[in-house]
């Protein structure tokens, strides 16, 4: 009986083929518990739930600092504490401020001074090497695909090769050398011929532009989601900004109505106080007046 083997979530017992690589989990726990990217660093995690849409380390730091800010380097939506994401921090205290990607074009990429770090030699950022990665990935598993296919047609041809010559030999008796010189030879397992007699080799079907395609064609969509990504921070940080304005305008309007208002109030205490002025400069003159008239003329 083949050795079973439990699954890192459920618990429950498999054969090790029908278990994940890495994480070791079964189909249904895997169906159940996606791999995602987190919506604020943009690692990759376990989801738990469907409405988990946040790695346990930023949840963590939103309870301890809130909503993060975008980063001034890579723009992902991760500086919980100052302008700068913890990955950006920790890459410029270790290799020094951060070069242009080859990639995306944007300030965020850090020279590691060792060509071996490299991506096919290109300074990329981190998210650019995680979606060149995806796409090496999926390349390498459709060559693997295509190889396991012309492995099993050649397989096939091979097998109703040898049941015709049987079938052959069965309805004739002819000597041994005849024989042979009637059974086709076998041909190599990477080596077919076609109907106009060129030979062609899966090796090189594998690096037929169909695949280039497939790459190109991978690697655009990465592009265009990480354009859509850097579409929507930027209009969110055009919101802010705009929210921003509209508070500040509304600050100024209540400072400008309190002025105005201040103003208004000083301009009727002035007022007043001339009123009161005046009339007490009428009276001085009418007492003055007064005086002299009760004084006895000379």
């Amino acid at each position: 009986m083949a050795a079973l083997y439990a699954c890192t979530k459920c618990n429950q017992r498999f054969p090790f083929e029908a278990l994940s690589q890495g994480q070791q989990l079964c189909k249904e726990c895997r169906i159940a518990h996606p791999i995602v990217k987190c919506t604020y660093c943009r690692t990759e995690f376990q989801q738990e739930s469907k409405t988990n849409t946040i790695c346990k380390k930023c949840a963590q730091n939103v309870k301890l600092y809130g909503t993060p800010k975008p980063c001034q380097y890579c723009n992902v939506i991760a500086a919980f504490i100052g302008n700068k994401c913890q990955r950006c921090t920790n890459s410029e205290k270790k290799y020094g401020p951060p070069h242009t990607c080859e990639q995306c074009k944007q300030q965020c990429a850090f020279d590691r001074k060792d060509d071996r770090k490299k991506v096919d030699g290109k300074l990329l950022c981190w998210l650019c090497t995680l979606s060149y990665k995806r796409v090496l990935q999926k390349t390498k598993e459709q060559r693997k695909h295509l190889s396991s296919s012309s492995h099993s047609s050649l397989q096939e041809k091979e097998q109703y090769t040898r049941l015709s010559a049987n079938h052959y030999n069965s309805q004739k008796t002819l000597s041994t050398s005849s024989i042979q010189n009637e059974i086709p030879k076998k041909k190599p397992k990477f080596d077919v011929v076609i109907a106009n007699g060129d030979s062609f080799s899966p090796d090189l079907a594998l690096d037929s532009p169909g695949t280039d395609h497939f790459v190109i064609i991978t690697q655009l969509k990465e592009e265009v989601a990480t354009l859509k990504k850097m579409l929507h921070q930027k209009d969110q940080m055009i919101l802010e900004k705009e929210k921003k304005i509209t508070e500040l305008k509304a600050d100024f309007q209540y400072q400008e109505s309190q002025t105005r208002a201040k103003m208004n109030q000083m301009e009727k205490t002035n007022k007043e106080i001339i009123e009161q002025l005046q009339v007490s400069e009428s009276l001085f003159i009418f007492i003055f007046q007064d005086y002299l008239c009760s004084l006895p003329q000379v």
